[in-house]
């Protein structure tokens, strides 16, 4: 049977101790016994039989909730940070794609934006309205003709914008070269 030992209890091997002798004496023989060992190995699963045996012999039973197993959550895939995309040379075109009737397709598609954006440019909009979107407004795939400059060799240069920087426009030319030209140095029309 199961003894205890005032010393070396706590209040809940106290508790414990009190409802699985309260269990014996209501439930006699065999399925009493059965019972208890059946509660105690689930509520000690990391020990065998055996060792709960023995345990309850000799000292008081702590008993401890198991609880169930949280799933791990999954990482996120990092992107790359600035040096490895300087690096792998992401945002850099290859000379063999600096061609402008590769970039004519996504200048229609722009179109189809803009057209879009403005609810189709009818007589009846909002000037104001629409200067508000264009401002706001993405660029990618525009032609854009530089009409003053700082810098007098940009005047009258036309092309595609490719890439839009912060201070820099990339645009591919008609005779397939890739121009950057710094945003702050010129005035544009699309």
């Amino acid at each position: 049977m199961i003894s205890l030992n005032d010393h070396s209890c706590n209040v809940i091997d106290r508790c414990m101790f009190v409802l699985l002798n309260d269990i014996f004496q209501s439930h006699h023989g065999k399925a009493a016994e059965d019972f208890t060992k059946a509660f105690l190995k689930k509520s000690i699963p990391k020990m065998t039989s055996a060792a709960i045996e023995d345990m309850m012999l000799r000292k008081a039973v702590v008993l401890e909730y198991a609880r169930p197993k949280k799933k791990a959550k999954k990482k996120k895939a990092k992107g790359l940070n600035a040096k490895e995309r300087r690096r792998l040379k992401i945002f850099q075109l290859k000379p063999e794609h600096q061609k402008y009737e590769l970039f004519l397709p996504l200048h229609e598609l722009w179109k189809q934006y803009i057209v879009d954006l403005c609810n189709g440019l009818k007589p009846a909009s909002n000037p104001q309205m629409i200067q508000q979107k264009l401002l706001k407004a993405d660029f990618h795939g525009a032609v854009l003709t530089v009409v003053r400059s700082k810098c007098p060799s940009y005047v009258g240069l036309t092309g595609i914008l490719v890439q839009e920087l912060k201070h820099i426009f990339k645009i591919i030319t008609k005779e397939d070269k890739l121009k950057g030209i710094f945003v702050k140095l010129f005035i544009y029309y699309i």
